[in-house]
């Protein structure tokens, strides 16, 4: 699995490589280390006629390996008598030679062997770490042109990476138009679609505003991005493919809203575009797309075809060793016993992100253990040096990346498990050197609403094309928090929520999403939010212009948006630089935070803003900001979530029948759901050899059980039946 070149290809690429000849398992090395000279040098002369004299260096290492040592003495003889340049090297595994003994420990993690295995994968030196010029310049102080060398071949070397430039693929416009005239022409059907407004003869507020994202995203170069974006969700709409309001912050911008990228009118639910898109960050946009997860490979298809295949590639993500997995890894490699591993792994914070330096700093208990136990003081020192490091390579769940080159020219390549092209990059480093990077997510929620809404056809013969905003019947289901089964809402807590918040309005939704989160519900702002809303007194603006802002969250500073409105209201910053404070904040880094106090004060002051008042709010910002959430994808899960609800209220049967469908294979999910079911008064009838179907059906008003739910009975007994029952009912259990 390791990857390999051959000499043909070796040659074909040569122009601009310069080669060394490699360790002591290199091919040169190995035919003198058997004393095959004669063999070695006709391998050597081929080396010099494919990269020239130039550009070939033959590699000597002092790694405290005595055959090493021997065939170093014969490489400067021939490279001596031959005219051909050396060079010192060493082979580095890992960063300071006091790291040898964490680095045999990972080799036993990676190989599932432990310490005491005589016959395990070691080194056979500790010499492999990355040595100072001081240290080279000792070993090979009989061979100061070796050393040279080194300085030789960086200044040969010319790798610029571009952090500047773009390379989205050219989107395919009609003939005589450019990609502006074709986005523009998009934006105003779109505009006549929504709204019913000629941006040509008319001017208000959404106009204005449309004119100003199109200004921005013309200004940023990013007409092409969103050429390509809506192509490709209004191409799985023409194959029905159900598709996501939206998520993150994209559903920000009017523009996405006209073309078809979103389905949430930013205008009406007061979304800034600048969370999403600004010329003071320079960055890609970044909309994530949600499709209903059973046809989410049918996309990427589309999009793979559309670019070319040597175009596409799927994105890597690398597992690292996290806290407890380091732990556990570590233990077993040390031979310790899983009863005492587990039992120290329990003790650190499952928390996501936590780091053992911060366990050790604050936990007492794992302290007492160090203090009185070698063994577990240096199962702590080898995992803090191993924790982080990256475990495994795999292939993106959503991410994926397309250029208008073939790929190899931006980024290496790898074949993932299922031999699809990925690349070698991660999501950050994708963007970074300006690759297209979209993230195709596969959200079972839109599979479950689209059977749904086909089961009420189907059983009711009611066609739902559009599913109506503020239903009562459905936030009185809310209100008594009846949510098992909804997206996003039905664990415990959210039931709990719903029932003290009491929900009327679908702005109710948004922000209970936004609140339900371990910040909002920790730092006091849930309660603080319900009391302000059950008692309007209790309400308190610290300036006048802060009302607006925050009347909608009764006092609260509950999202991103709101931070941003502030530092524009009251510290005088345009909305791109409140988007850099609002990041700011979330950051908690304090030498940025200072300079942006500084400037929210001076901002301030030139409002006539007391430099005290100016100081507090900006200290309940900072507070808040930490804790607040993006009220765009808030308000994109809120409209799932209250379709999942509009469902559940006004046709229980069928959203119940969809639902246990949706998670056959989850036994527990399956028990939950049929409990809930049946406390709604819908029976779910045990499996019947003569009528079940393959999944959940409905009979009459109740459910059938699916025979796919039904444990340990796979797809050919399933087929089987079915296939049998087109003859008749079976008469026997011999039948």
């Amino acid at each position: 699995r390791k990857p390999r070149i051959d000499k043909q290809l070796l040659r074909k690429y040569s122009e601009g490589l310069i080669v060394l000849s490699g360790c002591i398992q290199g091919e040169i090395n190995q035919l003198l280390l058997a004393d095959r000279i004669d063999e070695a040098k006709k391998s050597l002369g081929w080396y010099l006629d494919v990269f020239g004299k130039e550009n070939f260096y033959l590699e000597m290492m002092e790694i405290g390996i005595p055959e090493q040592t021997r065939i170093n003495r014969t490489i400067l003889e021939i490279a001596k008598k031959l005219g051909i340049k050396v060079v010192a090297t060493n082979d580095c595994h890992y960063l300071k030679k006091s790291d040898s003994f964490a680095h045999e420990i990972l080799l036993c993690v990676q190989t599932g062997t432990n310490i005491e295995d005589e016959h395990r994968l070691r080194f056979p030196t500790s010499e492999f770490y990355f040595k100072t010029a001081e240290e080279m310049q000792a070993l090979f102080s009989g061979a100061a042109e070796a050393i040279k060398n080194t300085v030789d071949i960086y200044e040969k070397c010319n790798v610029t990476i571009d952090f500047f430039g773009q390379h989205i693929p050219r989107f395919p416009v009609p003939e005589g138009m450019t990609d502006i005239n074709y986005l523009e022409n998009l934006v105003f059907e779109g505009l006549k679609k929504r709204f019913n407004i000629d941006l040509n003869t008319e001017e208000n507020n959404i106009t204005a505003r449309v004119k100003y994202e199109l200004d921005v995203i013309k200004k940023m170069n990013f007409v092409g991005y969103f050429l390509i974006i809506q192509d490709i969700v209004n191409e799985a709409r023409k194959r029905n493919i159900k598709v996501g309001p939206g998520r993150g912050s994209g559903p920000g911008s009017l523009v996405a809203y006209l073309l078809g990228i979103t389905e949430i009118n930013p205008l009406k639910y007061d979304l800034i575009f600048e969370r999403f898109l600004n010329r003071s960050r320079i960055s890609m946009p970044d909309i994530d797309i949600d499709f209903e997860d059973t046809k989410r490979d049918c996309v990427i298809d589309y999009i793979r075809q559309k670019y070319g295949e040597e175009n596409f590639a799927q994105i890597a993500t690398f597992g690292t060793m996290g806290a407890r997995a380091v732990v556990r890894d570590v233990g077993r490699a040390l031979k310790m016993t899983f009863s005492e591993v587990d039992r120290i792994a329990k003790l650190i914070s499952p928390e996501p992100g936590v780091s053992l330096k911060e366990e050790l700093a604050k936990n007492e208990e794992i302290k007492a253990l160090i203090s009185g136990d070698e063994r577990i003081k240096k199962l702590f020192e080898i995992s803090i040096s191993l924790e982080g490091l990256a475990r495994h390579a795999s292939t993106h769940a959503a991410g994926v990346v397309i250029t208008d080159k073939p790929i190899y020219r931006y980024v290496p390549l790898f074949r993932g498990t299922k031999g699809e092209t990925t690349s070698q990059f991660e999501m950050t480093s994708i963007e970074k050197i300006g690759l297209l990077k979209i993230d195709i997510l596969g959200l079972k929620n839109l599979s479950l609403i689209d059977q749904a809404i086909k089961l009420v056809k189907n059983h009711k013969g009611v066609d739902i094309r559009e599913i109506p905003e503020n239903d009562l019947k459905t936030y009185e289901m809310l209100c008594r928090g009846e949510s098992i089964g909804l997206f996003q809402m039905e664990s415990q807590g959210m039931q709990d929520l719903l029932k003290r918040i009491k929900p009327k309005l679908f702005e109710d939704l948004i922000a209970i999403l936004a609140l339900y989160r371990p910040g909002p519900m920790q730092s006091g702002m849930v309660e603080q939010y319900i009391q302000c809303k059950k008692d309007a007194a209790k309400i308190k603006y610290e300036h006048p212009l802060l009302e607006p802002i925050l009347k909608p969250t009764y006092g609260v500073i509950l999202y991103q948006e709101q931070v941003m409105k502030i530092a524009n209201a009251i510290g005088n910053f345009t909305m791109g630089e409140a988007d850099i404070l609002r990041k700011a904040m979330g950051k908690k880094d304090p030498e940025l935070l200072e300079k942006q106090r500084e400037k929210f004060l001076a901002g301030a002051k030139t409002k006539g803003i007391r430099k005290e008042l100016a100081e507090k709010i900006f200290n309940s910002m900072a507070k808040f900001a930490g804790y607040g959430f993006n009220k765009s994808h808030s308000t994109s899960y809120a409209m799932i979530a209250y379709q999942t609800a509009y469902l559940k209220a006004n046709y229980p049967l069928e959203y119940m029948t969809a639902l246990l469908n949706s998670e056959i294979g989850n036994e527990d999910k399956i028990s939950q759901y049929i409990e809930e079911t049946e406390r709604m008064n819908i029976w779910v009838l045990p499996p019947d050899i003569q009528e079940s179907m393959e999944d959940f059906s409905i009979v009459g008003n109740d459910i059938l059980f699916g025979l796919a739910a039904i444990k340990n009975v796979g797809q050919g007994a399933i087929q089987s039946i079915l296939e049998a029952r087109k003859n008749g009912k079976f008469k026997s259990l011999f039948d």
